[in-house]
């Protein structure tokens, strides 16, 4: 590949290894160095994955290596709290930009000190939001941009995540659950405002045994709704959204099955007459789902579920010098802010 950069990868985890190191492979990186405590486990992964030098020690990892940018994949402190706040604070102030998995912090707070430090060194820091960049959260966004989509009125995503009662502890050593609910509910809430912007309030509602929805209202008047489908049959599908326009609407299931229902006249007055339910060719909905025959990159699951284009889209602002708009501190920002909503009483109307 053209453009590509030198990297510095932190973490050898199961989901480095499973996800994020082999994505590499497709994306316009040079993978120079790894780093993980345990050093057993940092020389297998370079074994796998060809990195030149391993290193147990991330501050002499900082100090030893030239590259353009630090990819960091590590997890939780035992405050279950996300480690990449301090980490990527580190990795900013030596002089590299930085990339960072999900859950990029605790609080919003931390982002904004992440967003100092960014502009103090001049270095662009981007966030694994992968679901904002499947490719079918792509070609949404190009849709409902369309002069025939229309204002967008609402949007729905169902996502089985459980949602915290208001006793239940606050991240810390008893925390988990706040921990599992911010580790995941960063999928709707990045996908959501990667399609519609910054929302302008939420409010969070629960059922009595954790599912529950979050609604969210935008500037343009647009609705939104993320529902908490805790409960659902692990053998029933993932995921839905859907986004309502002028008199369309586009829907994608379990992240790949893509349907477009393009702008239509109403059926006549008097239904009772027609002879089909077939409508014309420029009316009918246009449907996309990847075929898995054969062995090419647009049916990996690598690049489905959104982990190739992320990191490519990010080699591509570094390259460029450009602010990453989908998954840059600023919508991390307004993720963060959807999350510390659930910590107020339940029911409230919480503006952001």
């Amino acid at each position: 590949m053209e453009n590509r950069i030198k990297i510095a990868h932190v973490g050898c985890g199961k989901h480095s290894l499973n996800n994020i190191l082999p994505s590499y492979a497709f994306s316009p990186v040079e993978l120079v160095a790894l780093c993980d405590k345990n050093e057993e486990r940092v020389r297998a992964a370079s074994n796998t994955f060809g990195a030149p030098k391993c290193y147990t020690s991330y501050d002499e990892m900082l100090v030893r290596e030239e590259v353009d940018a630090v990819f960091i994949v590590t997890g939780y402190s035992e405050q279950n709290r996300p480690l990449y706040p301090p980490m990527a604070i580190k990795a900013l102030e030596s002089g590299f930009h930085v990339w960072i998995e999900k859950p990029p912090a605790a609080s919003v707070a931390e982002i904004e000190e992440m967003a100092a430090a960014s502009k103090q060194a001049g270095k662009l820091v981007g966030i694994g939001f992968k679901k904002a960049f499947t490719p079918t959260a792509t070609e949404v966004r190009e849709v409902i941009q369309r002069d025939e989509f229309g204002e967008p009125h609402s949007v729905y995503l169902r996502y089985p995540q459980y949602l915290p009662a208001q006793n239940d502890p606050p991240l810390g050593p008893g925390g988990s659950r706040r921990k599992w609910f911010l580790d995941h509910m960063v999928h709707p809430a990045s996908l959501i405002t990667s399609l519609l912007g910054p929302a302008a309030a939420v409010t969070y509602h629960r059922d009595a045994k954790g599912g529950g929805f979050a609604f969210l209202e935008f500037p343009s008047g647009a609705l939104g709704c993320i529902h908490f489908a805790f409960g659902r049959s692990p053998t029933s599908f993932l995921e839905r959204l859907e986004v309502i326009g002028e008199n369309a609407n586009i829907v994608v299931d379990n992240g790949i099955r893509l349907t477009y229902y393009r702008p239509a006249a109403r059926q006549p007055a008097k239904r009772g007459i027609s002879r089909t339910f077939i409508r014309s060719d420029d009316e009918a909905p246009l449907y996309w789902e990847p075929q898995f025959s054969l062995g090419s990159l647009v049916n990996k699951q690598l690049l489905l579920v959104g982990y190739v284009p992320e990191i490519e889209y990010f080699c591509k602002c570094v390259v460029e010098g450009r602010e990453p708009e989908i998954g840059g501190l600023e919508h991390a920002a307004q993720v963060m802010k959807i999350y510390e909503a659930s910590l107020a009483p339940l029911g409230t109307r919480h503006e952001l």
